[in-house]
């Protein structure tokens, strides 16, 4: 569907898989692991298997299921047990810090990022709401170059709640000093950006890059550069 936004004076963006290339630079940080580590596993037969699994524990850990403990300990041991590859706990806790300290250093966009911020940043002020955690994603801002175009950069960890909870929006606009009636949620999550959003009122953009069907009367973009258009 397409559509053009008016009045739209704030747009929030969701970090990973929208503006940031989580998939290739998470590969990046474990292939530096599995170097480091001697690890004769096929890298992308790991990624392969991982990623899936990845995307589930995040939706647990959404969900209020696992703790991040969990989260980070389970999807490394499920992804090796489901490879035949075994690797023991220390191997797996050491795993999961290295990739927390690996992953901000690789900061591959998504085409068309810096081109679309550099675009928007004359007429909006923009904004990020991320499920990540929070030194993390700050880093990844950082290390990405990204802080420049940001006002206000609100991680679930700070927050104290992940999206789609309707408290993060609104600490998120309350902190821009926006409303709902002004500002646009553009995400790759149709459950945590997309619904999460609407739920509190706001307008959408659903950043679609996964063979998700897309419900009726969502306003979808499968590439960066065809965002502009749609507010300008």
């Amino acid at each position: 569907m397409r559509k053009k936004f008016k009045n739209i004076e704030h747009i929030f963006f969701d970090l990973d898989h929208t503006l940031w290339d989580f998939d290739l630079n998470s590969k990046l940080a474990y292939k530096q692991i599995f170097e480091e580590n001697g690890i004769t596993l096929d890298l992308d037969k790991f990624i392969s298997i991982y990623e899936p699994l990845n995307l589930e524990f995040w939706r647990m850990f959404r969900e209020n299921k696992i703790s991040k403990e969990d989260l980070r300990y389970q999807r490394l041991k499920t992804a090796f047990d489901a490879c035949d590859y075994e690797v023991n706990d220390d191997k797996i806790n050491l795993f999961a810090d290295l990739y927390i300290e690996y992953l901000p250093n690789n900061n591959h966009l998504f085409e068309g990022c810096v081109d679309l911020l550099d675009q928007l940043q004359d007429k909006f002020q923009l904004h990020l709401i991320t499920n990540g955690f929070n030194g993390v994603q700050q880093d990844k801002v950082k290390n990405a170059g990204l802080s420049k175009y940001f006002k206000v950069v609100l991680t679930a960890e700070t927050a104290g709640i992940k999206k789609p909870a309707p408290q993060i929006f609104h600490q998120a606009l309350d902190m821009a000093g926006a409303t709902v009636d002004n500002s646009i949620m553009i995400g790759d999550s149709y459950e945590a950006d997309i619904k999460g959003a609407q739920n509190v009122g706001l307008s959408t953009i659903w950043f679609h890059i996964t063979d998700q069907e897309i419900p009726q009367n969502e306003v979808v973009v499968h590439r960066l550069k065809d965002i502009y258009p749609l507010l300008s």
